[in-house]
C-alpha cells in the first residue's frame, strides 16, 4: 500500500491537486487501485455548486489518471518522467459525487509503448460505478534541474 507520502515521490502532484490519497493494489506496468476521500473542504465545491456539492467529473478522470500515472511511474526506468493526458475516449459518468463519498479509482494499462500508453480507468462509490472512460497519456521526462 502507498500512503500519500509515497504517492508524492512518484507523480509531482500536490494538495489542492493531489486526487489520490492512497494506492491500495499495484502491479507496476500493470494495473492499481486508488482511494480518494471526498471532503467537504475540498476547494472546488466551493464554487461547483454552492448549496449542491457535486465533485467535477473532469476531476473524477484527473484522479483516475493520477492512478495511472503511479502504475507506469514505479515501473524501473521511469523515475525523472511525468505522465501527462493525451485524451479521453468514451467517458461516461453515471453517478454524482459528493462530499463524504469514497471513490475507489481503478486503473488496467491496456497498451504501452516506451512513451505512450492507453488505460482504462473506472471510478466507483461503493460498489457502484460512478465514472469510466479510457484514458490515453505520454511521457516526457522531468527538466533535470528540478
Amino acid at each position: 500500500m502507498l500512503q500519500s507520502e509515497d504517492i508524492q515521490k512518484i507523480i509531482p502532484h500536490r494538495y489542492p491537486f493531489l486526487m489520490v490519497d492512497r494506492i491500495i493494489e499495484l502491479e507496476e506496468g500493470k494495473r492499481a487501485v486508488g482511494i480518494k476521500s471526498v471532503s467537504s473542504n475540498e476547494p472546488f465545491f466551493q464554487g461547483h455548486f454552492p448549496g449542491h456539492p457535486i465533485m467535477p467529473g473532469v476531476l473524477i478522470m484527473e484522479a483516475l489518471a493520477q492512478v495511472g500515472a503511479v502504475v507506469i511511474l514505479k515501473m524501473p526506468g521511469y523515475e525523472g518522467y511525468l505522465a501527462l493526458f493525451a485524451g479521453l475516449d468514451d467517458v461516461k459518468f453515471k453517478r454524482q459525487v459528493i462530499p463524504g463519498d469514497q471513490l475507489r479509482l481503478e486503473v488496467e494499462l491496456i497498451k504501452f509503448r516506451k512513451t505512450f500508453g492507453v488505460a482504462q480507468g473506472k471510478a466507483y462509490v461503493g460498489e457502484e460505478l460512478a465514472a469510466e472512460g479510457t484514458l490515453k497519456f505520454f511521457l516526457e521526462r522531468k527538466n533535470p534541474a528540478e
